[in-house]
């Protein structure tokens, strides 16, 4: 059963880092592109990152471009996104999302949330002092 598990997230001071984790079963993450969202209350859910099924390939949002960086570990089948200089605006929910890519490749999903079939259940992220 395929399964993306999110984790990392957390209380932090504007300013700071983290990293987020999606771990992933049930597939073999080689196949699959994977992307990062997050949905802030009263908000729709919108893209943040992505990464092709070869990790050469990866997309940012206007509004994390040069604060995020996502890389994954085919090996250990996981996806990171490391922020940093984090802002009130970056709180919300964050989650990833896979996408099937035939076999390890460049190829990038943009970042809408219909170009995904499978989520994970989310972390939260809250920035604040």
């Amino acid at each position: 059963q395929l399964q993306l598990v999110e984790s990392g997230g957390g209380l932090v001071q504007p300013g700071g880092s983290l990293r987020l984790s999606c771990a992933v079963s049930g597939f073999t993450l080689d196949y699959y592109a994977i992307g990062w969202f997050r949905q802030a209350p009263g908000k729709e859910r919108e893209g943040v990152s992505c990464i092709s099924s070869s990790g050469g390939t990866t997309n940012y949002a206007d509004s994390v471009k040069g604060r995020a960086t996502i890389f994954r570990d085919n090996a250990v089948n996981a996806v990171y996104l490391q922020m940093s200089s984090l802002k009130p605006e970056d709180t919300a929910v964050y989650y990833c999302a896979s996408v099937y890519s035939g076999g390890p490749t460049t190829w990038a999903p943009e970042l809408d949330v219909w170009e995904y079939d499978h989520w994970g259940q989310g972390t939260q992220v809250t920035v604040s002092s």
